[in-house]
């Protein structure tokens, strides 16, 4: 068990990572043993750069738990790994004849942001299916009608004004995701160009090929950088069949989710991906609420 000046260490760095600092994964003994009933409650951050603060056992949860935290930092998941006493990932077929060890690891960040450049029906749309994913929701347009909290009351942030003016100060880093949905090809383009080269996780613009195609050529003949252009996700969304805003809105939310969490976009039928010889579906995930 975990002493309290240690539990306020991780306390204050979970803190720090939703406040916008580096995110942390925490591991957690939830299940151990009859012999090893000590160890539950047993906590251990680790950081990004692979450092810990805390321990489980010493020993080989420690170095399992360092080995899934990379993938948890890359999928920005929560997990119960079911894991024999030598550090094993079991499935749970194993886990339910053989003791084992339960240990839930969450990674702690600040939520990720959905910026969506464009107020219109795909953008409302968007805005709640951002906000029922758990993404920080902010929305900007140029006019009033659209950019208020009357109509994006999910959103976390709403700015009205210029596109090229807003968004040459805007705060998108890492954690952003942009969607660009504007009413126009103009509009499109110049904000296209204002977040192209930005550290966004994710940009998309929605239109037709022959219309992205020509936007994007106009950026590359402005001498932007041909790798970043070369990343913006357009035409935008899985191919699904979307048609309605709400339909297009589930379409690039499930591109969004697919770039974040490092999946396929193939049907979950036949999608048995195995990794260290465990597939998917042996391995433990959070109980519905």
């Amino acid at each position: 068990m975990a002493d309290s000046g240690l539990t306020s260490a991780i306390t204050d760095e979970i803190g720090a990572a939703l406040e916008g600092g580096p995110a942390v994964v925490v591991a957690t003994v939830v299940a151990a043993p009859a012999e090893d009933q000590a160890l539950v409650g047993s906590k251990m951050l680790v950081r990004a750069d692979g450092s810990v603060l805390g321990t489980l056992d010493s020993g080989a949860l420690d170095a399992a738990v360092k080995r899934e935290a990379a993938e948890a930092f890359r999928r920005h998941s929560v997990q119960t790994l079911a894991l024999a006493a030598d550090g094993r990932a079991l499935a749970r077929t194993e886990a339910r004849s053989d003791p084992s060890f339960k240990v839930m690891v969450e990674v702690h960040e600040r939520p990720a942001t959905l910026l969506i450049i464009g107020g219109g029906h795909i953008g409302k749309a968007l805005a709640v299916v951002g906000d029922l994913c758990g993404f920080s929701v902010e929305v900007v347009d140029d006019r009033p009608e659209y950019a208020n909290v009357e109509r994006f009351p999910e959103a976390d942030r709403i700015t009205q004004g210029r596109f090229d003016e807003v968004l040459a100060d805007y705060p998108v880093d890492a954690n952003t995701f942009v969607v660009c949905v504007t009413r126009g090809h103009r509009h499109d383009e110049m904000s296209l160009r204002a977040v192209v080269t930005s550290q966004a996780a994710y940009v998309g613009m929605i239109g037709s090929r022959r219309r992205v195609s020509a936007v994007l050529q106009h950026l590359l003949d402005e001498g932007m950088d041909a790798e970043a252009v070369a990343r913006v996700h357009t035409p935008i969304g899985l191919d699904i069949g979307a048609e309605t805003p709400e339909e297009i809105a589930v379409a690039i939310m499930g591109e969004i989710i697919m770039a974040r969490r490092g999946g396929t976009g193939a049907p979950m039928r036949g999608a048995g991906k195995r990794r260290r010889g465990v597939a998917p579906a042996d391995r433990e995930a959070p109980e519905n609420a």
